[in-house]
């Protein structure tokens, strides 16, 4: 029997088809007058029977909850409860060796998951050899890496010292961080101070001019902005994040407002320190001609929310995420210290002139702490403006939200988006939500010269690896 032929409903008839499948699928109809919409559609944890098992035990939708499934909802309850109630305030300002726990002589701080001198990257390479030309422990950018090869320095991830830093995010024991403290829970973050944006440290250069600023933050910038901190009794960085998201940024790559914020808060405590004028001077004009300065505050904000959860039992929330410029590394709150990780992406975005992709290193940067915490890429509908650094279009950002909505366990209490209704920010990336939809968390990001020496080269945005989310659910699934 043969079914006969009957041409596909146009427009006319008012009948219209969803296609799942193939795009072709669509275009076909399409191309003979019909009215056919294509949904990008995959199925659940990309077709893989083992992970759908896994969900199936952990993520099983409905009111009929197995027990662990009930002690998962709850645990991600209470760990939404500690995230959105961390407080943030800047509190001092102190030589890293006397206030981050674990940091003495002989150990350099960096960003991302462990990694070995041998197998670091350019820019870390550089930021380390640096930071020991800084410390006085070498004379030369050769002597340095000679060093650094020779087994007499320790290096160890900023994230297992309470600490984060941006891109190579290397802390040497002469550098003064930033302590923000979280009142609600009674921990501490650290992270050193922004240099500006270009030719610096956390990105590789390592040059005279380099060292010299360092060393003038060491000796003038940092003690003359403590002063002015213990001076105000704590600077409420958590409130000036949430103002700042209702004025453009999303406090990742766009800390325009942020860094105009703290200013105004900081400013009539410099006026009434023993500063000079020209010494008033001096720090304003830094402070305010680098739009990522507050980077640096915010990035310890979010760090003190995450780290509530950190080791928090049947929590299948993500607690930190970091990069090294080699892998992308995420931890898991329920799964404590363990690192998972995949290969660190190559940010898609715009270059500095004369510079291109065939330059750029691999993504790295404990900057998405911020992610993690419910800001940065994750609020980019909040900053449309972060497209003209980034890349894109200005219809880019408020998708981006839309779509970490998805793998977001709730929103925000107090991180606000105005061009949503004041909707909250996503928070709380869910693996289970990750492996299920296939999609994983958006990154704002600057971009590193591959070479070490070299310093920023551009801005962009791009995506965590999958697998990392993956490996992390099979582990929580073998967890009783």
């Amino acid at each position: 029997m043969t079914t006969p032929h009957r041409p596909f409903p146009g427009p006319s008839t008012g009948l219209a088809t969803i296609n799942l499948g193939l795009p072709g699928f669509a275009e076909a109809v399409n191309a003979q007058g019909g009215n056919a919409l294509h949904v990008q559609w995959r199925p659940p944890a990309s077709g893989d029977p083992q992970l759908q098992e896994i969900l199936d035990r952990l993520h099983r939708p409905g009111p009929d909850l197995g027990e662990r499934q009930r002690r998962i909802e709850a645990a991600n309850r209470e760990a939404i409860q500690r995230l959105v109630n961390a407080q943030a305030v800047l509190v001092d300002i102190r030589p890293a060796r006397e206030v981050v726990p674990g940091l003495d002589e002989e150990t350099i701080l960096h960003a991302g998951p462990p990694v070995s001198w041998e197998r670091m990257c350019g820019p870390m390479q550089g930021a380390v050899a640096g930071a020991l030309v800084y410390e006085g422990r070498a004379s030369s950018f050769d002597e340095a890496c000679a060093l650094a090869a020779s087994g007499k320095v320790r290096f160890a991830p900023c994230h297992h010292h309470r600490s984060v830093g941006p891109m190579a995010g290397v802390i040497s024991p002469l550098m003064w961080v930033f302590v923000l403290h979280n009142p609600a829970h009674g921990n501490r973050a650290f992270c050193t101070l922004n240099e500006g944006l270009g030719k610096v440290l956390r990105f590789g250069a390592y040059d005279a001019e380099v060292i010299e600023r360092l060393r003038w933050m060491e000796r003038f910038l940092a003690p003359e902005l403590a002063k002015a901190v213990r001076a105000s009794g704590g600077i409420n960085i958590k409130a000036i994040i949430a103002q700042a998201l209702q004025m453009g940024d999303e406090l990742h790559n766009r800390n325009v407002a942020g860094t105009s914020l703290f200013i105004r808060a900081i400013f009539p405590h410099l006026l009434a320190s023993d500063l000079t004028k020209e010494g008033v001077h001096q720090v304003l004009a830094f402070i305010s001609g680098n739009n990522h300065f507050f980077l640096n505050l915010s990035m310890p904000a979010g760090k003190l929310a995450a780290d509530t959860i950190f080791g928090l039992k049947d929590c299948t929330l993500m607690c930190a995420m970091a990069r090294n410029g080699v892998e992308l590394g995420i931890r898991v709150a329920g799964l404590g210290p363990r690192w998972f990780t995949g290969p660190a992406g190559l940010p898609q975005g715009l270059y500095f002139g004369g510079y291109g992709a065939a330059d750029a290193n691999r993504d790295l940067g404990d900057s998405t702490i911020c992610e993690t915490a419910g800001f940065g890429g994750f609020a980019m509908a909040c900053a449309p403006a972060i497209v003209q650094f980034t890349g894109g279009s200005a219809s880019q950002a408020p998708q981006v939200t839309r779509e970490m909505y998805e793998i977001a366990y709730a929103r925000h209490r107090d991180y606000q988006i105005p061009a949503f209704d004041f909707a909250g920010t996503p928070l709380g990336v869910d693996i289970r939500k990750v492996v299920e939809r296939g999609s994983t968390p958006y990154i704002n990001t600057g971009i590193a010269h591959r070479q070490p020496g070299i310093g920023q080269v551009g801005a962009g945005i791009l995506r965590a690896p999958l697998s990392c989310f993956e490996e992390a659910l099979r582990a929580f699934d073998e967890l009783e």
